[in-house]
């Protein structure tokens, strides 16, 4: 495995940009080929739209880092054309555990209904999502897309304009100067793009540690989360346990404060501290090691002019229920619809706008569900101790109590309610769908909804009919017309008792509008709602 982290996997290149006399202008360049950068750069590619991706580094990420993808993030993978290899590669859950000790307090389901193409979690290791990414980036390359990755390209200035950006990039070859319409910066929790334009975050740091490892070991551990509290092999602290691919686990291990971190990562003490916890006869090797604290806090603002912030770039929460790398890459399916209609000319700048208050809204939501897993996690007084091991006891009996029990509660995407872009309602239709909300997949007899809707503005028309296509100021919307009895799930998801209903969806598959019959101006009204454009 050590070879993957030693092969440049997009190695250095003389760009024709370094030989130009002045600076070549691109509609986009994105800053960080970590997964939410790539997605990114697909994601605008497939609409095509001419990305550069620059990064300093030139290959993988070192260690597995982030694992847990929800299925959220699994459903914008199969628009990337990444799902498949993902979910063919990675280990599948549904199921988590939680201990008190030594005893297994409950087990819950995340997706108990059937009928969804993807799971609720894949465990996949990053470096390999982001072989799948860089794969896919090659791909369209091959097929003449405008996408571009270039390794060992540091950003180390920035010129900001009003029309524009202006980057000074250093190579091995020396530097030169590239501008930018628009600026997508991905380059993670200490952002020398947000540096540079005087940007911090703000918010709450915390100071417990975490021992991270990944294991290589044979073991019949099930393909489910196991969280602990107060286990019998790190009293008074917390532990945590997946199963990945390739034979390795994923171990968390709280350790506290205070504590040295050189002394913690040597291989002796983390071996001794998992020798506690697999016992003696388990054969086991370290793959990895790292310690970790924390922040739960974003930057004020995520779009800066032309400079729009995502990822770990733009904010930051504990690992405690998979919302980093997870938002990240909604961050950028919320985004790069909205810069394609933009430099079109089909919808205003102030679009993007838009992207500000749904992904910090998105940011605030994950920070506040984050922030509360940590202080339930990591009790700060004797009083908040007390209280959770009363609650803890009373959940191996009685169910009203496991709603209280706060083991990282695990990321779900974001509902817009109020958003700016959000059209009418009619409340005869499900909750589940509302306005804001993203599509809830389910079977039309054929196929995935979400696979049919794909990207794009959708008119899906369940059991009436609607005109095939329609365009409004440029913007074509084209119908996914289905039977209202083509699969009872999709009836109880998108109907409920109405017995026809007409949704309007984004390029990002949230529902912008809905009504339980068809108008043209009601949804020509919505789709310039939608866009940023009015009613």
């Amino acid at each position: 495995m050590t070879a993957i982290f030693e092969t440049p996997l997009y190695p250095y290149a003389r760009s024709p940009d370094q030989d130009a006399l002045d600076p070549v202008r691109h509609p986009v360049v994105v800053v960080g080929a970590g997964p939410v950068g790539l997605a990114a750069a697909i994601d605008l590619a497939q609409q095509g739209v001419p990305v550069v991706v620059l990064d300093d580094n030139d290959k993988v990420s070192f260690g597995s880092r982030a694992i847990c993808f929800s299925k959220r993030t699994l459903d914008i993978l199969d628009r990337l054309g990444c799902g498949d290899a993902a979910a063919g590669k990675g280990v599948q859950w549904d199921t988590g555990k939680v201990f008190f000790g030594d005893r297994r307090v409950f087990e819950f389901n995340l997706l108990p209904e059937e009928g969804h193409k993807r799971p609720a979690f894949l465990n996949l290791q990053q470096y390999h999502l982001e072989t799948y990414l860089v794969d896919r980036v090659r791909a369209l390359a091959a097929e003449g897309r405008p996408i571009e990755i270039r390794g060992r390209n540091h950003v180390s200035a920035l010129g900001v304009y009003e029309d524009f950006v202006r980057l000074e990039v250093d190579t091995p070859e020396g530097p030169y100067n590239l501008d930018a319409q628009w600026l997508i910066a991905c380059d993670g929790a200490n952002s020398s793009i947000r540096r540079m334009t005087g940007q911090d975050f703000i918010g709450r740091a915390f100071e417990d540690s975490f021992l991270i490892a990944d294991v290589a070991m044979e073991a019949d551990f099930p393909s489910e989360r196991w969280f602990w509290f107060d286990p019998p092999f790190n009293r008074g602290r917390s532990a945590l346990l997946h199963k990945q691919p390739d034979g390795i686990f994923r171990i968390d291990l709280q350790l506290g404060r205070g504590i040295d971190p050189e002394e913690e990562v040597k291989p002796e003490r983390v071996t001794a501290r998992l020798r506690q916890m697999l016992g003696a006869r388990t054969r086991f090797a370290l793959d990895w090691v790292s310690i970790y604290t924390f922040q739960c806090r974003r930057m004020d603002r995520f779009v800066n002019g032309r400079v729009i912030f995502a990822g770990d770039a733009a904010h930051q929460v504990s690992p405690f229920g998979a919302r980093g790398a997870n938002s990240g890459f909604q961050d950028v399916d919320n985004l790069c619809w909205k810069l394609k209609l933009v430099l079109d000319g089909a919808a205003p700048p102030a679009l993007i706008e838009s992207y500000n208050w749904e992904r910090v809204f998105a940011a605030d939501e994950n920070i506040l569900n984050s922030t509360r897993s940590t202080e339930f996690i990591t009790p700060k007084s004797e009083t908040s101790r007390a209280f959770r091991d009363a609650v803890l006891h009373l959940a191996e009996r009685r169910k009203f109590a496991r709603r209280l029990v706060n083991s990282g509660r695990l990321s779900t995407p974001s509902v817009y309610e109020d958003g700016p872009l959000n059209g009418p309602d009619d409340d005869a239709l499900p909750l589940r769908n509302a306005p804001g909300a993203p599509a809830c997949d389910a079977p039309t007899g054929d196929g995935w909804l979400l696979d049919r809707l794909g990207g794009g503005f959708r008119l899906l028309a369940i059991g009436t009919e609607v005109p095939e296509r329609l365009e409004e100021d440029g913007i074509e919307v084209v119908t996914l017309a289905l039977r209202a009895d083509a699969d009872p799930r999709l009836a109880k998801r998108y109907l409920g008792g109405a017995a026809q209903a007409v949704y309007l969806i984004r390029p990002d598959q949230h529902v912008a509008a809905r009504w339980t019959g068809y108008d043209e101006d009601a949804v020509r009204a919505a789709l310039r709602v939608a866009t940023g454009q009015g009613g």
